[in-house]
This record gives structure tokens, C-alpha cells and sequence, in this order.
């Protein structure tokens, strides 16, 4: 199979997730600004998953194009990742609709942690169908973000019980680190890409 039918799968996958996720918002009765006001934690809820699903879906395409077929276990390992972001907007709205309270914010974190967890499976199925000499290898390196990603959703899930200021930062801070799309996988496909001509 062809990467480009696990792409568009999985973009499909994830444009479902954002529209379920903008479904939970719900107008108020209102008609003044005013009315706005208890939709806030609400609507940063939604903000910050946006942005996650966002940083995942531009870090697949490029994930995907270090690798022109899929095998079995990159099914698997891609439905993996697909799970754990499907729980993305009952996170959001169980988070949102109770004010950012502990236990939903720590919930939040352990599906953000696993999804982390689903892309690095993912990554490590792709470097293994590769082999030695694996493109997506040479472009991911020493990967600084991808492991400091999972030890910030490890210090945030208990830390939602003390602060949930402490854990939403924490949040925010990894999406702000992912948010620049992830430059090392273009700049090994346009490396390899000019030493092929």
C-alpha cells in the first residue's frame, strides 16, 4: 500500500476530530459579549486541542513522506496514534465544560502522554521497515523534542492535582515547542532528493 492512502486516511481521521470538537461549542442564550463570559474556559479548551491536532497533522504528512509504502505494522501503529487522538475532543469538552478542574485536566495529559507515546511507535515502525539506513533516522537525530515532550505530560498529570495552572502551562508549552512545523525530516527528503539527481 501506498503511504498516500494512510495520509488521507488519517487527515480524514483528524478533520472529523476538529469538527466534533467546534460541534461542542455551544451558543449562548445571550446576545451581549457578556454572554460569552462562561464559554471561556470552554473555548480555550477547544483553542488548545486545535492547535494539537494541528501539530499532529503536519507531523504526520511529513512523517509519511520519508516512507512511499506502509507495511503491516505501520497500520497498526498509525491506528495506535488514531486512537489515542480520537479521545481528543472528550478530553477537550470534559476539561472545558468543568473549568479546567483536576481531573479532567489530568486526563487531558494522559491522553496527550499516550498519543506522544502512539507517535513514537509509529516513528520506530517506519525506521524499522527502513532498515540501517532509514531516511526518517537521519532526519529525527537526537529527537530533543520528542523526548521531552512525554517528560512534561508526566510532570503535568500529577501536577493538575496541586495546579491546574501548572498543568495547562505545561500544555501550552509543549504545543508552543511543536508549533514551528518540524524542519529535520524536509531537510533530509530535499537532501536526498538533490543527491538523486
Amino acid at each position: 500500500m501506498k503511504s498516500s492512502r494512510l495520509e488521507a486516511f488519517s487527515d480524514g481521521v483528524i478533520a472529523i476530530l476538529i469538527t466534533i470538537m467546534v460541534l461542542e461549542l455551544k451558543a449562548p442564550l445571550g446576545q451581549t459579549l457578556a454572554a460569552l463570559r462562561p464559554l471561556e474556559p470552554v473555548f480555550l479548551a477547544y483553542v488548545l486541542s486545535f492547535v494539537y491536532l494541528g501539530i499532529y497533522w503536519s507531523n504526520h504528512h511529513h512523517l509519511l513522506q520519508t516512507s512511499p509504502t506502509v507495511t503491516g505494522p505501520m497500520l497498526w501503529a498509525n491506528l495506535y496514534l488514531l486512537f489515542w487522538l480520537s479521545l481528543v475532543p472528550f478530553t477537550t469538552a470534559w476539561m472545558g465544560e468543568n473549568q479546567f478542574a483536576a481531573a479532567p485536566s489530568a486526563l487531558y495529559g494522559l491522553v496527550l502522554l499516550m498519543a506522544a507515546m502512539a507517535y513514537l511507535v509509529l516513528q520506530r515502525s517506519i525506521i524499522a521497515a527502513q532498515g540501517p539506513d532509514s531516511l526518517l533516522r537521519r532526519a529525527l537525530g537526537r529527537d530533543w523534542k520528542g523526548k521531552l515532550s512525554p517528560v512534561c505530560y508526566l510532570i503535568a498529570i500529577p501536577s493538575a492535582y496541586w495546579s491546574h495552572w501548572i498543568a495547562q502551562s505545561l500544555y501550552v508549552l509543549i504545543a508552543l515547542l511543536w508549533l514551528v512545523p518540524d524542519r529535520r525530516i524536509e531537510r533530509v527528503l530535499q537532501r536526498a532528493g538533490s543527491q538523486a539527481r
